[in-house]
């Protein structure tokens, strides 16, 4: 079984009703699962923070909820594929 990351894009984001300098969004991810000859597309609706200096453009805003949706989809990829003891 194989899973791949083939699209991610943040969906929703917001400042932290609480903590100032947080932002927490959503961002989706859409994984292709392939066992033996068949394929099955996932999305998945990832929730996310991250915390920004002022100033912070949202494009690098994006990009820091996109990699920590991305090291969470690792990490899940990991735990379904564990490595060969």
């Amino acid at each position: 079984m194989t899973l791949q990351l083939i699209d991610i894009t943040v969906r929703d984001k917001q400042a932290h009703p609480r903590l100032a300098g947080r932002i927490t969004g959503h961002v989706r991810a859409v994984l292709v699962e392939t066992m033996d000859a068949q394929e099955q597309t996932h999305e998945l609706i990832i929730p996310v923070w991250t915390d920004v200096l002022d100033g912070t453009s949202d494009a690098d805003i994006d990009m820091a909820l996109m990699v920590k949706a991305a090291d969470i989809v690792s990490r899940l990829k990991a735990n379904l594929n564990p490595a060969p003891s």
